[in-house]
């Protein structure tokens, strides 16, 4: 009987020692490596773990899973920090963490292609890491990112709160770690731009916190741009340079243009003026312009003029996904329209699933990330560390029909002379088409002084820029250009 009740005195006394653990627990993990980038090594420290978000009363509020890596040797006061996330909405920073800037990469081929199972990653020959500290930033609900018990994730999702929680993340850490003083920029992938755009104007207003620079990457910035509603036709002639680009590169023209940047210029051309005059004309317009239209239309995608004609002169994204390469049972990508897969059914309107997702890049990220996390980075954690959630929604705006955040870039812009503004665009990226992504910032109309702040970059990738490894090569040469000219000139 006494033992029993010295093993009941042992239980219980474990079980309240669990239960009055504190859940403020940042679980911090910090280790040091070494990496070598051509001549020169670098040694850096990574730094893992939840950084704990509070209101003013010390009530915890969420826990953000965070990896910041810093060079060793530097003065952190005065070295470059950049802020990196993906979008989604609902999706974790593994994208750019593991795929283009960290210090670490997943192995695909040189496209871009899955290999065969087991994945593997390699030391990032291409990393942002020489030239800046970087943290990696998972906003809620993605990564190991929760909200505290008793919170309720919507107080943290939607354009609004997101753009707040990750704003108050970045002038914590700035806090905490000494770097109110350091050249600040922000990066987002996707989703991510529309966050920056957010997020660059909310650290100006909220917390006097200027930026140097804004680095965007697959950019959207107004919807309006991009969805193809019914009653919407200013998506139709911004999508198809990209509709014409993948026909390009499938060899679905004819003739088939020998240069890709000389049919884009033609495309780019056509659709800013007779396409766009057309499609304002609604059911107006002539049976004679509307072949014509159809007949230039069917040049510049390889569809049959029957089908477009029928198409009422307007493609979209999901539809012709499937109808490009339909005589041989293909479909093709959407995040990277150069890769192809199968469906179930060849005769549906749209295609089943995304191959430049599911059937790239999806699996080898996943495996990689969460092998990487525990066994380098000696973080553990029994959550399921979430890649690309549909758990956090929408980002629409209280009252808009469309979210549009290019204003409040153009206001962070204007009252921050010195901010400048990089967006890299794939071409055959048909979740964020470039040629949508060069109208909106032309319908910002920055003063001449501004725009010089804002350049573009552009690459035969889709998406998802650098999992093709010469646009990696290149991405990582353009980001050396853009933060020569975003720092101080005695940086």
């Amino acid at each position: 009987m006494k033992k029993l009740i010295a093993v009941m005195a042992i239980f219980f006394a474990v079980t309240s020692n669990a239960q009055n653990k504190p859940a403020t627990d940042d679980n911090v993990v910090v280790t040091r490596h070494q990496l070598k980038l051509g001549n020169e090594v670098i040694n850096y420290t990574a730094t893992a773990g939840f950084m704990l978000m509070k209101d003013e009363n010390d009530s915890l509020k969420a826990k953000v899973f965070y990896v910041a890596y810093t060079k060793d040797g530097e003065d952190t006061a005065k070295r470059p920090v950049l802020f990196a996330y993906n979008g989604g909405p609902g999706s974790s920073s593994v994208w750019l963490h593991m795929g283009a800037i960290g210090p670490k990469r997943v192995v695909l081929s040189d496209k871009g292609e899955m290999l065969q199972p087991p994945f593997s990653y390699v030391d990032n020959e291409y990393t942002w890491l020489d030239k800046t500290d970087i943290v990696f930033i998972d906003p809620m609900m993605t990564g190991f990112t929760r909200p505290a018990h008793g919170q309720d994730k919507s107080d943290f999702t939607g354009y609004e709160n997101d753009t707040r929680f990750v704003g108050d993340f970045i002038r914590l850490y700035t806090s905490k770690n000494g770097r109110w003083n350091s050249p600040k920029f922000i990066g987002g992938e996707s989703y991510g731009t529309t966050r920056s755009a957010g997020v660059a104007n909310y650290l100006q207003e909220r917390y006097g916190m200027y930026l140097n620079g804004v680095i965007l990457i697959s950019a959207i910035l107004d919807f309006s741009a991009d969805e193809t509603d019914r009653g919407n036709d200013r998506p139709y002639p911004l999508q198809l340079p990209t509709f014409a680009a993948t026909a390009w590169y499938h060899h679905k023209l004819s003739p088939q243009y020998a240069d890709l940047k000389s049919l884009l210029a033609e495309v780019e051309n056509f659709s800013m003026n007779d396409y766009a005059t057309a499609l304002l004309k609604g059911d107006a317009i002539s049976d004679e312009e509307k072949n014509r239209i159809a007949d230039k239309l069917h040049d510049y995608t390889g569809l049959s003029k029957n089908y477009i004609l029928q198409s009422n002169l307007r493609l979209y994204v999901g539809r012709f996904n499937k109808e490009l390469l339909r005589d041989s049972g293909l479909t093709v990508g959407r995040l990277d329209s150069r890769f192809t897969g199968y469906d179930y059914d060849e005769a549906g309107e749209n295609f089943e699933y995304d191959p430049s997702y599911d059937k790239t890049i999806y699996g080898p990220f996943t495996a990689v990330v969460n092998d990487y996390i525990k066994r380098e980075l000696n973080f553990n954690s029994e959550l399921p560390y979430e890649i690309l959630t549909n758990r956090v929604g929408y980002w629409p705006l209280s009252n808009d029909r469309y979210l549009n955040v290019a204003e409040e870039l153009r206001e962070a812009m204007t009252k921050n002379p010195f901010l400048k503004v990089w967006i890299a665009q794939g071409y055959y990226d048909m979740a964020t088409p470039y040629f949508a992504t060069e109208n909106v910032v032309a319908h910002m109309f920055l003063k001449k002084d501004i725009r010089q702040n804002l350049h573009f970059t552009f690459y035969e990738t889709g998406h998802m820029v650098y999992i093709n490894k010469p646009s990696l090569a290149q991405l990582k040469n353009d980001f050396l250009i853009f933060m020569q000219g975003s720092l101080p000139k005695n940086q």
